[in-house]
């Protein structure tokens, strides 16, 4: 290698892009000076933009940008932001060269996120890449494997941390309640309501309908539109009652009346008809979970959907009544994939399916592998990830419940029409977590062990503030799993999690749940212990 080209993959949002570009242009340059070192060349392959920033912002300028690059030429995509992954992913599907996606070690917009989700992409595309990660690029683990990849256009990371599951050894109360949940969901069959497929670029979050069908899986394709209109339906006076509800229980939202910088009650008042809206329209097409989109679409007609999808996610939610007056699931979760990811999507109904049937807690979402750090406080001396999801955890996992739960306005410059995010810090215990994801044309699942762990409150601003502080945290140890082994294996942006109300018991339901996954043709492995 001489010389190196380098693509950026931005947002499709402009406002997100200029803002975002500082932090991407120190990571360029950071990244340019250590390759100099080593006697190579980074070059751009496309411009800076008049409008002040580098990211290729639409496939289609990606699609025209890679028609310039050799196709033979190493090529680096870097990243410091989210990013749309199909901004690039069609040049790199047709690109023969070495490919190495980078991001910097930071929470601020966060480059992980988007690496990881790249590399979910290109994993389920079949493309061959590299992948490395740092926080000053100056480390021995990145410059050893950039150094690496510059000589021979390879890079393997260790990943012995990762077991096949074959069934064997699990016990035969598990192996009966997996049989019993598979056989129930193949015969009767579960439906995935999804509103508009895709969502931000995220190729790696679409499940093929042929690969669910065989499994008893379907989807119900629903139109964001459609619930635009269903929002507009509801009166005030329900809508008006699912906010009471959750003031009563204590939940805290934090109003303003500039509507375009500050939380009002007008936003939060249209949250609470579109999460009464979502609700029947998932009843009345039957849907055992659903997921909203929102981001490109919604985002210009109303609030930020978050506020929605939390309270979807908590057995104990505000009823919502049919038109004859019958309560729709009473008591029970509606399983959210937030970000309309089918691979969540397809986890939180084993998960819901698994701790209902065994008494563990029934809630789950997905976060963002964010970011992670060791405690500066010095309370603990152990990697301690930042998982973070966009605007909303369920409240049963939040310290002090409904009542540890608290309501911010959507940062404006992904969220123009506002709405309040459903945030708290995430309550000590025992998790069970898991990643499906597509790779060579067939499902797998990743899944392992680990606690939410508390940390001292001026740690824990700290680690928000250097995220996003109006977004839901949880401080999370991964077990017999060190960060760079996570990384180098995770296929996608996002993981799932669910507590279990003690180890014994999360240990039980994550093989209930590798054996149910099992049972219906999924290949999984075990990560950590």
């Amino acid at each position: 290698m001489t010389t190196i080209k380098l693509v950026a993959s931005g947002d499709l949002r402009e406002s997100a892009n200029i803002e975002c570009w500082p932090a991407q242009k120190a990571m360029e340059d950071k990244l340019a000076q250590v390759i100099a070192g080593m006697g190579h060349t980074l070059e751009r392959a496309h411009p800076i933009k008049p409008e002040g920033h580098g990211f290729i912002a639409t496939q289609r300028e990606g699609m025209d940008i890679f028609a310039t690059i050799d196709p033979d030429a190493p090529v680096i995509v870097a990243e410091a932001v989210w990013q749309y992954s199909h901004h690039v992913l069609a040049g790199l599907v047709g690109h023969r060269g070495p490919i190495l996606t980078v991001a910097n070690w930071a929470g601020q917009w966060p480059g992980l996120v988007g690496l990881l989700n790249l590399n979910g992409s290109l994993t389920k595309a079949g493309v061959r890449y590299c992948t490395l990660w740092s926080e000053a690029f100056d480390d021995a683990f990145f410059l050893d494997g950039l150094r690496t990849w510059l000589e021979t256009g390879n890079l393997v990371h260790d990943t012995s941390h990762v077991r096949a599951y074959d069934g064997r050894g699990t016990g035969g109360d598990e192996m009966t309640l997996a049989q019993t949940i598979a056989a129930d969901i193949r015969a009767n069959k579960v439906i995935l309501g999804v509103f508009d497929e895709g969502c931000m670029g995220m190729y790696n979050a679409i499940i093929p309908d042929e690969l669910l069908m065989p499994l008893g899986i379907y989807k119900e394709r629903l139109s964001q539109s459609a619930l635009y209109h269903a929002t507009r339906q509801v009166p005030e006076a329900e809508a008006r009652a699912v906010y009471e509800w959750m003031v009563k229980k204590g939940m805290k939202f934090h109003l303003g009346d500039d509507p375009k910088t500050e939380l009002t009650e007008d936003q939060v008042i249209d949250q609470c008809r579109m999460y009464i809206a979502a609700v029947r329209m998932g009843d009345q097409f039957g849907c055992e979970a659903i997921g909203i989109q929102y981001q490109q679409g919604l985002k210009d007609l109303l609030p930020a959907s978050d506020l929605v999808e939390g309270m979807l996610n908590n057995d104990d939610r505000p009823d919502v009544k049919r038109a004859d007056g019958s309560v729709i699931r009473p008591g029970e979760a509606i399983v959210h994939f937030n970000e309309v990811d089918e691979c969540a999507a397809l986890d939180g109904v084993l998960t819901n399916r698994v701790h209902r049937a065994l008494g563990q807690p029934v809630e789950n979402t997905l976060h963002d592998l964010r970011w992670g750090d060791m405690d500066r406080s010095g309370s603990r001396d152990d990697f301690i990830w930042v998982f973070e999801i966009s605007g909303a955890a369920p409240p049963a996992h939040h310290e002090g419940g409904w009542a540890g739960s608290e309501s911010l306005r959507q940062p404006p410059m992904f969220f123009p029409a506002g709405g309040g995010t459903l945030r708290g810090v995430a309550k000590p215990g025992e998790l069970v977590w898991s990643r499906i994801f597509v790779q060579g044309g067939a499902l797998h699942m990743d899944i392992g062990r680990g606690q939410a762990v508390g940390l001292p409150e001026a740690e824990t601003r700290r680690r928000s503030e250097a995220t996003n502080p109006q977004w839901p945290i949880m401080h999370a140890v991964l077990t017999g799993i060190d960060r760079n082994a996570m990384m180098a294996r995770h296929k996608a942006n996002h993981i799932q999690v669910a507590y279990a109300n003690s180890a014994s018991d999360a240990d039980r339901a994550m093989t209930t749940k590798a054996e149910l996954a099992r049972q219906l043709g999924i290949s999984v492995n075990i990560c950590g212990l």
